[in-house]
C-alpha cells in the first residue's frame, strides 16, 4: 500500500541493507515484500545500492535498481556533426542527414479523443469508470514509450557516431506560448533529446556544445557568412545567397553553422 492513495504516479524506495534485494532467475526478492516474479530487463553485476517500486497509472508495476558498478565505455572517433531541430523533419544533420518526425500523439490523437469521451461518459467512482480510466491510461503510456523509444535510439545511434555534437540552446519555455505550435513542441521533446543526447556523449568522452538562441544560424551563409536578414521567413525553404550565389537547404544550412559556430566556441 502506499501512502498517497490517488496520486497519478505511486512509487516507493527501499535501501539494499545486509542484501535484502538480489534477483535470482526470473525473481527479485525485495525487505517485507520477499519473492516477487518479474520479468528482468537486465541483470545489474555491480553492488545494488536501493530499489524504486513504482506503480503506473494503467496498474503496471516497475522495480528500478540504483546500481555501483564501474563502466568502461569505448571512446567514440572524432566524427562532428551539427543538429538543427524542427517539426517537419524531427533533426537535419550537417552531413545532409535527416531524422524524420514521428509525430507520435498525432498519431494517436483521434483515438485518445474517443477514450477521453467515453471516460467522460461513465459515472465517477464506478467501476465501469476505472475500467475506461485504465484504458486510457494504457494509450497515454503507450504513446510515451513510443516516444521515448524513438528518442533513446536517434540519441544512442548520435552519440556512438560523434565525438562532437553542436545544437542550438532553444528557449522552448518561451516557444510554447505560440498556441499554434505548443502541442507539436511537446510532442517533439527536444529537451528531452538533448539531456539523452548529453549524458550519453559525456559518458563515451564525448561532448554537446549548446550555440547561443540568438545566433542566426537559418540567416547566415555557410560558404561565405554572408547574413541574408529576408530569410527570416519560415515558409522559404530553399535560398540562393545574394553574395556568393551558393544555393542553401534552409534546415542543412543551418546545421553547418551550428557546427562551426559550436568548434568555435570549443
Amino acid at each position: 500500500r502506499f501512502k498517497k492513495k490517488h496520486a497519478s504516479i505511486q512509487s516507493y524506495r527501499t535501501r539494499n541493507q545486509s542484501g535484502g534485494i538480489r534477483i535470482t532467475n526470473s525473481y527479485i526478492t525485495l525487505p517485507k515484500l520477499g519473492k516477487v516474479k518479474a520479468k528482468i530487463s537486465r541483470t545489474p553485476s555491480g553492488r545494488i545500492l536501493n530499489a524504486t517500486v513504482t506503480k503506473t497509472p494503467s496498474g503496471k508495476y516497475f522495480v528500478s535498481l540504483c546500481v555501483e558498478e564501474e563502466i568502461v565505455f569505448p571512446v567514440t572517433g572524432n566524427s562532428q556533426v551539427g543538429i538543427d531541430v524542427g517539426l517537419k523533419d524531427f533533426a537535419t544533420l550537417s552531413t545532409g542527414n535527416v531524422i524524420p518526425n514521428e509525430k507520435n500523439l498525432s498519431r494517436y490523437e483521434k483515438r485518445l479523443a474517443r477514450e477521453q469521451r467515453r471516460l467522460s461518459r461513465k459515472q465517477k467512482g464506478s467501476q465501469n469508470y476505472q475500467k475506461q480510466r485504465i484504458r486510457l491510461a494504457k494509450l497515454h503510456d503507450k504513446i510515451s514509450n513510443t516516444r521515448n523509444d524513438f528518442l533513446h535510439k536517434q540519441s544512442s545511434l548520435l552519440a556512438r557516431e560523434n565525438q562532437v555534437v553542436c545544437a542550438e540552446d532553444l528557449n522552448i519555455k518561451g516557444m510554447l506560448r505560440n498556441h499554434h505550435l505548443a502541442k507539436a513542441i511537446s510532442d517533439a521533446s527536444w529537451a528531452y533529446f538533448l539531456s539523452l543526447l548529453d549524458y550519453k556523449l559525456s559518458a563515451r568522452g564525448g561532448i554537446l556544445i549548446k550555440v547561443p538562441t540568438f545566433y542566426p544560424s537559418s540567416q547566415t551563409c555557410s560558404c561565405c557568412g554572408f547574413q541574408n536578414p529576408l530569410v527570416k521567413d519560415l515558409k522559404i525553404r530553399r535560398w540562393e545567397c545574394p553574395h556568393c550565389g551558393s544555393y542553401h537547404d534552409r534546415d542543412i544550412n543551418a546545421a553547418r553553422n551550428i557546427l562551426s559556430k559550436g568548434l568555435s566556441m570549443l
